[in-house]
């Protein structure tokens, strides 16, 4: 039987586990995170979101080839114009993730501002 880090190589409709687009207009950052933290625990690759998995060595292919589907998990499941701004070459799935988040808990403060002025 395949270990659940292998058979996340499996998945090829990203959508089918993680229905939610993420997008800055809807706000639905919360929701997403909490189906995409589960998805990723049940394919033992979750440490490529928390940055505790790191490659043994500069060549870890293994490693890299995990990063990078969880990296394909994460683009494939946000707006393109999301997909715009997070988009850059040689960077982790780590990496992304924080990006992904600081962009949402950054701007949480100034939507509630936005919100309040249109009341």
């Amino acid at each position: 039987m395949a270990q659940p880090a292998e058979k996340a190589f499996g998945v090829t409709h990203i959508k089918s586990y993680i229905p939610l687009v993420l997008d800055m207009q809807k706000m639905n950052y919360d929701a997403w995170r909490e189906l995409f933290e589960t998805h990723c625990l049940s394919f033992s690759v979750s440490g490529h979101l928390d940055g505790t998995s790191v490659p043994a060595t500069p060549q870890d292919t293994a490693w890299k080839e995990h990063d990078g589907l969880v990296k394909m998990w994460i683009y494939g499941t946000i707006s393109p114009s999301l997909l715009d701004t997070v988009l850059k070459s040689r960077c982790t799935a780590c990496e992304l993730w924080v990006t992904i988040e600081n962009l949402f808990r950054d701007n949480k403060e100034a939507r509630a501002i936005q919100l309040e002025n249109e009341l």
